[in-house]
């Protein structure tokens, strides 16, 4: 009989593997072994004898678990989860709805039609979205009722769930039961927000609405289109931490209400729907200013990064916000808060070469537009709602709870005492 490989020989703790074994096991090369060490995945023990480093067996099984769910649809390689989508391709600094160019299919139709493409893959010239007047009534009423100091986020929210309580059906999850309430719950997100005009307005396309509660000012042809524009732009963006919320939630079969519900509680972070915000501020202080020298040099100071540049998955130029300033441009009001716009990138170029993101678009819009701070986290939420259906919708057609990833304990070994 040949004597055991030292290595893999059971200590203790349990059976433990060498690397070629722990290799051979995860189906990938040694050097990848140690590169998920490195990222934390494994844990690794060096052999007093310096024959190499040995693995938990069971740890690696895990892996090796989790790693195979790449066949039913989503996996864990690299250390980052992947999920199958037919919905938003981002590529060279380009991103596609369903294989189209987001951006040209932006500038083209209107955010009812762009959502309905991402839902059907089907055009719908001419579509709006209307709210039922019990489920636009209901929500009205929650959110009136929230301190007056709520934010966006919070009204919204608030509002997916008075509307989810008002529809007794909200548990029928047939694709064209979901599809008639994406229709209506984001006009009801709409008009359940208060209008800062004194009439109320909830006809039209849906940017017109959404104008009178984002502003006080009156609208114009140019800036309608370039926020209904906007609300296209950013119907969807692969999966992003409050997409990939909403796909949890539809994995355990979540209804529609509560997937977004979701979907918002993540949003409301600063470092996802609230980054326009931020853009915002800096476009004030720079106007205010005069020069963005002085503003720049204020962030780079206190350690932070310039707010609206720069975007992890665009090396170059940011497509959305490509085809936002395009429109801005042809608005004259705008051209201070673009001429700010144009100032901090170039004062920032000499720090880093960063390119302008679709925060600092949507920041000179609603700078220039006289819309508060908040306004670009409510144009955000209300156009991700329509792809957050879209992901829904998806993940109902999936496996059932397959959004469960296997956690990598790090804690103190059992058994330990109680306490005392």
């Amino acid at each position: 009989m040949r004597d055991q490989d030292p290595a893999a020989a059971p200590g203790p703790e349990g059976r433990r593997l060498s690397t070629k074994e722990t290799a051979d096991l995860l189906g990938v090369k040694p050097e990848t072994v140690y590169a998920y060490v490195s990222r934390g995945q494994l844990s690794s023990r060096r052999e007093p004898s310096g024959r190499g480093s040995t693995f938990d067996a069971k740890e690696v099984e895990a892996l090796a678990r989790r790693n195979r769910r790449d066949s039913n649809g989503g996996s864990t390689s690299g250390g980052e989860l992947s999920v199958r989508t037919r919905i938003t391709l981002i590529d060279k600094d380009r991103y596609y709805f369903r294989g189209v160019d987001a951006a040209e299919l932006a500038a083209r139709h209107s955010y009812e039609e762009v959502a309905e493409w991402l839902w059907t893959g089907q055009l719908r010239p001419g579509i709006t979205f209307t709210a039922p007047e019990a489920s636009a009534t209901v929500a009205r009423r929650a959110v009136d009722s929230l301190p007056e100091h709520s934010g966006p986020t919070d009204r919204l929210r608030v509002a997916a769930i008075a509307a989810a309580a008002a529809d007794p059906l909200r548990f029928d999850l047939s694709e064209s039961a979901v599809l008639g309430t994406a229709r209506t719950l984001i006009p009801t997100l709409v008009a359940a927000l208060p209008p800062l005009r004194h009439e109320r307005s909830d006809e039209g396309p849906l940017a017109n609405r959404l104008w009178a509660r984002l502003t006080s000012r009156t609208s114009d042809e140019a800036s309608l289109r370039a926020l209904d524009t906007a609300l296209a732009l950013l119907v969807d963006h692969d999966l992003a931490a409050s997409t990939l919320a909403v796909r949890v939630a539809a994995s355990a079969r979540a209804h529609p209400y509560a997937a977004v519900s979701a979907g918002l509680g993540v949003l409301e972070g600063p470092l996802h729907g609230a980054a326009s915000g931020l853009a915002h501020r800096m476009l004030l202080d720079v106007l205010d200013q005069g020069t963005a020298a002085p503003v720049v040099a204020d962030e780079l100071r206190a350690g932070r990064r310039i707010p609206g540049l720069g975007h992890r998955l665009y090396p170059g130029e940011d497509p959305r916000a490509r085809a936002l300033f395009a429109l801005l441009e042809d608005i004259p009001h705008a051209a201070p808060a673009l001429a700010a716009a144009r100032d901090i990138v170039a004062t920032t170029a000499r720090h880093a070469p960063l390119h302008a993101n679709v925060d600092l678009a949507l920041a000179v819009l609603t700078v220039s537009s006289g819309m508060p701070v908040s306004a670009g986290e409510t144009v955000f939420a209300v156009a991700r709602t329509a792809g957050w259906i879209a992901h829904t919708l998806e993940e109902y057609g999936e496996r059932p709870l397959r959004m469960r990833p296997s956690g990598h304990y790090v804690g103190a070994r059992p058994p330990q005492p109680l306490p005392q």
